[in-house]
């Protein structure tokens, strides 16, 4: 009897995979937009220059969502040393 006596399977043929190239890269985040702000047309041509307005406003929107964050760290920051000052006093 020989050693190698179990059944071999048959196994289905793979199925070949097609991938068609878009040439946009694997992270294309060039049309994803902010809730409530209008998509732009991708065969419209790109804005020339920013101005003065909006990069202030680009500036401040990033300020304001990281101001509740960087308000956490400083009172995490600052219970840490006040308990590293009562156990070193």
């Amino acid at each position: 009897m020989p050693r190698n006596h179990k059944k071999k399977k048959k196994k289905a043929p793979k199925e070949k995979v097609v991938y068609y190239d878009d040439n946009s890269t694997i992270a294309d985040m060039s049309n994803v937009t902010a809730p409530g702000e209008k998509r732009r047309d991708r065969n419209a041509p790109p804005k020339q220059r920013s101005t003065a307005k909006e990069k202030w406003k680009t500036y401040f929107s990033a300020v304001k969502k990281m101001i509740g964050p960087m308000l956490i760290v400083l009172a995490v920051m600052t219970v840490i040393f006040l308990i590293l000052m009562l156990v070193a006093y």
